[in-house]
């Protein structure tokens, strides 16, 4: 199956510094999030550690600090289910960052049982799509001021199951947990295609990617059978350290300096699903995006 194959395919590694750098990463207090700001705290960045629930934001930045050495590591609290949350966060980081070189969009939910968001949005396209749509275009000025600076988008494997509803993005008619995640991790794939475009010329570079089957607390909110399944896969899985190397490689790595709107896997270009390039759809999403949101990104 492709991304059980191989899991320890991800032999790239690089000496590269990013001293005098700054990085935001969403999710950053468990699994690859913490994983990934370890590995570029360590190549002596400032990390902005954006998280929901400040207690465990704040025992991260210790973890993170003890096993970087690095004591640039910051806390700031972020609810990507609100969007006054995303907004105070976004105005912050713009009022007192001279400025951002690295974004990454690594925060998510994944198959939970129906819910909405703080604005009314089913929860996994409104976390894991609106609420990264949002934080990205409020701190895009910021972004580009930074220029060379990168845009990074966790999504998965899963994307190339899954479809647009374009008619019923959140869920309204009829809600299938899998299909939802699926439709948010493609939705991921088609915001980063279309950054992508908009950009160009800019000095900023995209990349969406799939960290590979990775077991974290994303997992949670599995059914019995998929329980079991995913067992099953055990053998096969990533540790959140082998799964954060795809996003540290598309953060880092010199030679994608040129490279915009591709989708990664184990460290090197993949194939996404053809909805995942067709841009008819991402064209329909963006502005759809855009008036769920009430913000106007030509």
């Amino acid at each position: 199956m492709q991304g059980l194959r191989n899991v320890f395919r991800c032999a790239w590694s690089s000496a590269e510094r990013l001293d005098g750098k700054t990085v935001v990463i969403t999710g950053a207090n468990t699994g690859i999030g913490k994983e990934t700001a370890i590995d570029l705290a360590k190549r002596g960045a400032k990390v902005i550690m954006a998280c929901r629930d400040a207690e465990r934001g704040q025992a991260a930045v210790k973890e993170v600090v003890e096993g970087s050495g690095n004591q640039n590591i910051v806390f700031m609290k972020l609810d990507l289910a609100d969007s006054k949350s995303i907004r105070e966060f976004a105005e912050a980081v713009n009022k007192d960052e001279p400025k951002l070189d690295i974004l990454i969009n690594n925060a998510g939910v994944m198959v939970c049982p129906y819910g909405k968001t703080a604005d009314g949005f089913e929860m996994q396209f409104g976390v894991n799509h609106l609420g990264h749509f949002l934080l990205t275009y409020l701190l895009l000025d910021l972004i580009k001021k930074s220029a060379p600076a990168r845009i990074i988008t966790v999504s998965s494997l899963a994307h190339s199951w899954g479809s647009m509803k374009l008619d019923d993005l959140n869920s309204e008619k009829k809600y299938d947990k899998n299909a939802a995640y699926s439709q948010s991790k493609l939705a991921n794939v088609l915001f980063s295609h279309s950054l992508a475009k908009r950009l160009e010329g800019t000095g900023v570079t995209t990349y969406s990617l799939h960290p590979g089957v990775v077991k974290t607390d994303l997992w949670r909110h599995l059914n019995g059978p998929q329980q079991v399944l995913m067992k099953m896969a055990s053998p096969f899985t990533k540790n959140s350290s082998q799964g954060a190397q795809t996003s540290i490689y598309c953060a880092v790595e010199p030679s994608l300096e040129k490279e915009s709107g591709g989708y990664y896997s184990d460290c090197a270009p993949a194939k996404c699903s053809s909805e995942g390039k067709d841009d008819v759809v991402a064209q329909k999403l963006w502005e759809l995006s855009c008036q769920l949101l009430s913000i106007t990104w030509e």
